[in-house]
């Protein structure tokens, strides 16, 4: 397995660790203050991310939780609440 360059806690992440990875990936990204990332932000129209940027955003966030984004999911959601959420999904733990 490839070793991660950020959270690498899949086993027992929480959706607030989720939602502090990402808004540190879209301040690096969009040079916003991580301060004014909030999950109502949306990423276009709210922090003046372009098409560019939501690529970016999108293969960080891969990257750092180790999985897969198909790539409309930054698209399609459109804040960063959204996206924390289909984040959280995919590396969330699943009942057994």
């Amino acid at each position: 397995m490839t070793p991660n360059h950020g959270a690498n806690l899949q086993d027992n992440l929480t959706r607030e660790q989720v939602l502090d990875g990402i808004r540190r990936i879209i301040a690096e990204q969009s040079e916003t203050p991580i301060e004014q990332i909030d999950e109502d932000a949306h990423l276009v129209n709210g922090l003046g991310c372009d098409s560019l940027d939501v690529i970016e955003i999108a293969m960080e966030i891969e990257e750092q939780f180790d999985i897969d984004v198909p790539d409309d999911t930054a698209e399609k959601a459109e804040t960063v609440g959204k996206i924390v959420d289909r984040v959280f999904e995919r590396v969330a733990p699943s009942s057994v």
